[in-house]
């Protein structure tokens, strides 16, 4: 049956991994410095690795192909590895390594093996709609907790740097806002906490309210985001929803520093923090950025286990 997954029953003991990837056809479509950890994981575990996009190389590897995306190439693939944005809403996939665009259409979707996989770190419809019509596997990697839970520490660490860069105080006796209390808040509040801060936390429901006071950390609703902003240091967010609005804007010291990690275009109106003096900036996709053989190290281990079957795939 097209899509079916691979046994979840495989033991992952010595060779597992090597054995899953041996002459398995893998196929990069662009991509960052991360994937470059991925690469050099499926050189090492024998898989045959094509590259598409990578035209640019400073340090080619000696064991992948450079190659063109047609539908020829495609009907050869058994996994493809797309970059952490997948493809935009007309199938282009960006890459940093390239000038030429690259663009996974249709016929290339179409092309593939029934039994091939498509990796990327979150997906368009564009790309979703496209494997259910030709029942092809698509995995979405930031989807998973044990991938969006290791991508929160390199994620945090570069939201500190940007803290420290874009401030004349220590986070050590700051107030600090952190609007979510999911995978990334959660790392961000502990660590800022941990680092002396004062630490509010917006949450939507009673459950997280419970945790943030467990954690030590002041909870209030995001409802009333306006009233506990007039205090702040530093404002993180980790919602893809606009949630730092003109009212709230308005009653922020003009000295806040806005830092918006929810994926573009973020939850903050920056047009208008730009008008009222209000330093804010856009940070998503920070692990490539600050810590990309982390970040791509993380996306190998994960690959490399879902092939050796030693962890159950959701989606």
């Amino acid at each position: 049956m097209r899509g079916s997954p691979p046994s979840r029953g495989a033991p992952p003991g010595k060779g597992s991994t090597g054995e899953m990837l041996t002459g398995k056809h893998i196929a990069f479509v662009g991509g960052d410095a991360r994937q470059l950890e991925v690469i050099k994981s499926c050189i090492e575990g024998n898989a045959k690795v094509s590259l598409i996009g990578f035209d640019n190389l400073q340090s080619p590897f000696s064991g992948a192909v450079h190659r063109e995306l047609t539908t020829h190439f495609a009907a050869s693939v058994d996994l493809m590895i797309l970059p952490i944005v997948g493809t935009d809403d007309h199938g282009l996939v960006d890459s940093i390594f390239t000038q030429r665009r690259i663009v996974l259409a249709e016929e290339h979707i179409s092309a593939l093996p029934d039994h091939a996989i498509v990796f990327a770190g979150m997906a368009k419809p564009y790309l979703k709609n496209l494997c259910e019509k030709y029942s092809i596997r698509l995995v979405e990697l930031l989807t998973r907790d044990d991938v969006a839970i290791y991508n929160s520490i390199p994620t945090v660490e570069g939201a500190l740097m940007l803290a420290i860069q874009n401030t004349n105080i220590t986070i050590h006796g700051s107030t600090c806002a952190v609007l979510g209390l999911g995978r990334v808040g959660m790392t961000l509040c502990r660590t800022l906490h941990a680092l002396g801060a004062r630490v509010k936390v917006g949450v939507r429901s009673p459950d997280q309210v419970a945790r943030a006071e467990e954690m030590g950390l002041s909870p209030f609703l995001m409802k009333d985001l306006p009233d506990q902003v007039g205090d702040l240091d530093l404002l993180f967010n980790t919602v893809p929803a606009q949630l730092v609005t003109e009212k709230v804007l308005n009653r922020m010291s003009y000295s806040c520093v806005i830092i918006d990690l929810a994926s573009k275009p973020g939850g903050t109106d920056f047009t208008f923090a730009e008008k009222r003096g209000i330093k804010a900036m856009l940070a998503p996709s920070l692990p490539g950025i600050v810590a990309s053989k982390t970040a791509g190290r993380i996306l190998a281990r994960t690959i490399t286990r879902l092939m050796a079957g030693a962890v159950g795939e959701e989606g």
